[in-house]
């Protein structure tokens, strides 16, 4: 198979960078790229930090939800807890943090799943995708940032499936590590 793919992973050259937008999330610039196929494009990148979602369960299967307003779809949506990796953090800290600022819950012995691009047409954003186990009763204190407060729940694995068969769960981070879960590491 890597034969036919012998130019994955090779990157391209970045001729020229020009800086379109700069904000508090995301930098938009502008890009001039020589390919690795020797061909030179014009691309918009968003560059966007790092970021985590946490697939967090009990030992009885229940799974940390979350609603929060998300400004993408201009309305409360469901999701896993998620979040930015900060500077100096890796992706197994940065779950802890974020797991316990968002929801109060801690987290028992994160690993990464896998990682995923958001859209990797437009964007360098990877989102660590992350497994890591709860007990209900460890609880700590919350803190949200000042634009955000999330409405947490403990939902049956069950229950959450049903959620992503009616398409009520729309991030594609937390779709995509629910079925990693579900199709390589559920037993």
């Amino acid at each position: 198979m890597a034969d036919i793919f012998e130019k994955v992973g090779r990157p391209g050259k970045v001729l020229s960078t020009t800086p379109v937008y700069h904000g508090p999330i995301f930098d938009l610039v502008k890009q001039t790229i020589e390919t690795p196929d020797d061909l030179e494009v014009k691309r918009d990148l968003i560059q966007h930090g790092n970021a985590v979602t946490i697939l967090a369960i009990t030992a009885d299967d229940q799974v940390v939800l979350g609603s929060e307003y998300r400004v993408g779809r201009n309305a409360e949506t469901i999701s896993l807890p998620a979040g930015l990796i900060n500077p100096g953090e890796d992706p197994l800290t940065a779950a802890k943090r974020e797991l316990q600022e968002e929801t109060g819950y801690v987290a028992h012995d994160p690993q990464v799943m896998t990682e995923i691009s958001s859209s990797e047409g437009f964007t360098n954003e990877t989102v660590s995708l992350i497994l890591t186990h709860i007990d209900p009763n460890e609880r700590a204190e919350r803190h949200f940032d000042a634009d955000e407060y999330v409405n947490t729940q403990l939902v049956p694995l069950d229950k959450v499936i049903d959620l992503l068969r009616q398409g009520q769960i729309h991030s594609a981070q937390g779709i995509c590590a629910l079925t990693w879960y579900l199709n390589f590491i559920r037993k």
